[in-house]
């Protein structure tokens, strides 16, 4: 496949932390569109360092419908959606290079994930595979919100072997900033579709907690396997209360509706 017909697209909010490593690494494709969602640092500025990066700015509206607003963007069909924190390595370049990519087809490849320095295998963070290659005229991301997904069915899958590196969290703040945007945008996407309770939101923090740490083997990785574990417990439990939060009020209003 000749890279001038791919299409990168990243999307970014005050990204500037390894937007520079990130974009340098995308050096050798024609076009890369990155997708800005309201960056107040100098996320653009670095961006418009780059000759083969092109800038668009567009409001955050969920992250499968914005992936699709970036793909729309794009020259290309052929597209590889890459985040702001992920860093594709020269051997994916070099396999992009040499693979005949198939309409038809969606490619996955492993993500390493880096936290606190570390290469970190627990915790359902490895191997990791992700769908990120697809021809935007056969598939498309998901609508959700949240936990977006290129859209498989009907498509064949492979998986190149060569991996994209994350630099998932970089300080516990990330985390916590992370669980906040993700549990209120579960809790929206979910809104009045399903039931949830605070007991719902016990039971699915302890279970993912015992699911990451037991048996994901986090308990084998020290302090970090430890913070990942806490971060997958929190998160399940506000996503569930959010939504318990959310289905109560939507409960209310509807009342209050009737009323009038």
């Amino acid at each position: 496949m000749e890279l001038h017909e791919i299409s990168v697209t990243v999307l970014a909010k005050n990204s500037r932390k390894y937007l520079k490593e990130v974009l340098k690494a995308l050096a050798p494709f024609g076009e890369v569109l990155l997708y800005d969602t309201g960056s107040t640092d100098d996320t653009i500025e670095i961006a418009k360092t780059f000759p083969n990066v092109k800038v668009v700015k567009a409001p955050f509206v969920g992250f499968g419908p914005t992936h699709n607003m970036a793909s729309a963007a794009a020259a290309n069909d052929w597209i590889l959606s890459i985040d702001s924190d992920e860093v594709v390595t020269p051997a994916l370049v070099d396999a992009l290079k040499t693979e005949e990519l198939d309409p038809k087809a969606v490619y996955a490849f492993p993500r390493h994930n880096y936290f606190n320095g570390k290469f970190i295998k627990c915790c359902g963070w490895y191997p990791d595979r992700q769908i990120r290659i697809y021809n935007r005229i056969k598939t498309r991301f998901s609508d959700d919100q949240v936990h977006e997904a290129i859209i498989s069915e009907g498509m064949r899958y492979s998986t190149l072997q060569a991996p994209i590196i994350h630099y998932s969290y970089g300080s516990i703040s990330d985390f916590l900033a992370k669980m906040q945007t993700y549990s209120t945008l579960f809790a929206e996407q979910n809104r009045g579709k399903r039931h949830s309770s605070p007991m719902k939101a016990l039971l699915h923090a302890a279970f993912a907690m015992f699911k990451s740490y037991i048996l994901k083997r986090g308990f084998l990785y020290g302090y970090e396997g430890l913070v990942i574990s806490m971060y997958n417990c929190h998160t399940a439990y506000y996503k569930y209360l959010k939504l318990y939060e959310a289905n109560c009020q939507l409960k209310q209003h509807r009342k209050d509706v009737n009323k009038d």
